[in-house]
């Protein structure tokens, strides 16, 4: 599992750059992944969201243009300089995501109350936590009876092109990574933390373990990346 103290080290020096190295890496298809989760959480129409692991905030801020401005949204992160980020693009969009607030909190002890949020979403986190089940746990925990959890994550692809994939990620990405970021390094994190994290089915059974039931999951783009959806 990965050590938190390196993972946070390793966000704060990318901060600034995290966004640009992401559309860079993805060739873009990042924000039609986020598409498919807001789409998908709108289904559920929740009141309160929580949007765990956030990052610089773009799936927070896709999440408030996507549902009613009435929806609470709480992006929440450990790393303070991502959060700086998303606040500097909180405050150049003038009060157009005015619903969502951002803070600081451990994904492995949240700083909720049971049964706080309908919703809790979490985008391309989850291989990050120190302990997975203990992640998975603490977000039931803050769910409602009937809330939703919505994992949208790197998984293992099809077979026919893994080999391709695995390429790109392990030589081409750190090398591109590096020339935006300046920490190669990091982006080499990534594919490793990629091919060591348990495929589609492999998570559904994790998600389940941790209190979940009618756990669903929507495998996109050859299966690179799926989203989980379970119910409390």
């Amino acid at each position: 599992m990965p050590d938190p103290i390196a993972v946070n080290s390793m966000f704060g020096r990318i901060a600034s750059r995290y966004d640009l190295a992401n559309r860079l890496l993805s060739f873009g298809i990042d924000r039609w992944w986020r598409m498919q989760l807001v789409g998908n959480v709108r289904k559920a129409n929740p009141a309160t969201i929580l949007d765990l692991a956030t990052g610089s905030g773009d799936v927070a801020f896709a999440l408030s243009r996507g549902l009613p401005q009435t929806t609470l949204i709480t992006g929440m992160d450990f790393c303070e300089p991502m959060l700086v980020e998303a606040r500097k693009k909180q405050a150049a969009a003038h009060g157009a995501v005015g619903n969502i607030a951002f803070r600081q909190g451990d994904g492995l002890a949240l700083p909720d109350p049971d049964q706080t949020y309908d919703a809790v979403t979490i985008s391309f986190g989850l291989r990050n936590m120190a302990d997975r089940h203990r992640s998975l746990t603490e977000m039931h925990r803050v769910l409602r009876p009937g809330g939703r959890l919505y994992v949208l994550e790197f998984s293992q692809p099809q077979r026919w092109c893994r080999a391709l994939y695995y390429f790109y990620l392990g030589k081409v990405s750190p090398w591109l990574a590096g020339l935006v970021t300046g920490e190669p390094g990091a982006y080499q994190y990534l594919c490793d933390s990629i091919t060591q994290f348990p495929d589609a089915a492999g998570l559904a059974e994790e998600i389940r373990r941790a209190g979940f039931s009618t756990v669903a999951v929507k495998r996109m783009t050859f299966g690179v990346v799926a989203l989980h959806m379970a119910t409390k």
